[in-house]
């Protein structure tokens, strides 16, 4: 297993005895979206470090075009919560 998803699985393990619900949120999303990276395709495999960093990636530019819609759209809350999880990707990227 790759020490970047060790990283974020022990990361989610602190931040949900944190009670931090912004982190554990985006972390549990961020590792769904590495488990389905994992298995798309013809045959399952396990993600290197680098790849793991290309779907922060994808899940960062994912969180910043949301916050500028919801922006655009008048809905500010929604936007400040994007962003946040941005915040939260961006420690990993």
């Amino acid at each position: 297993m790759s020490a970047l998803k060790d990283r974020l699985r022990a990361d989610l393990t602190a931040a949900i005895k944190a009670r931090d619900e912004v982190r554990s949120s985006t972390l549990r999303m961020v590792l769904t979206a590495i488990t389905n990276a994992e298995v798309a395709g013809k045959e399952a495999r396990e993600l290197s470090d680098d790849d793991i960093v290309g779907v922060l990636s994808s899940e960062a530019k994912k969180r910043r075009e949301a916050a500028t819609a919801f922006a655009d759209g008048g809905r500010q809350e929604m936007a400040d919560k994007e962003v946040a999880e941005a915040a939260v990707l961006a420690e990993y990227l």
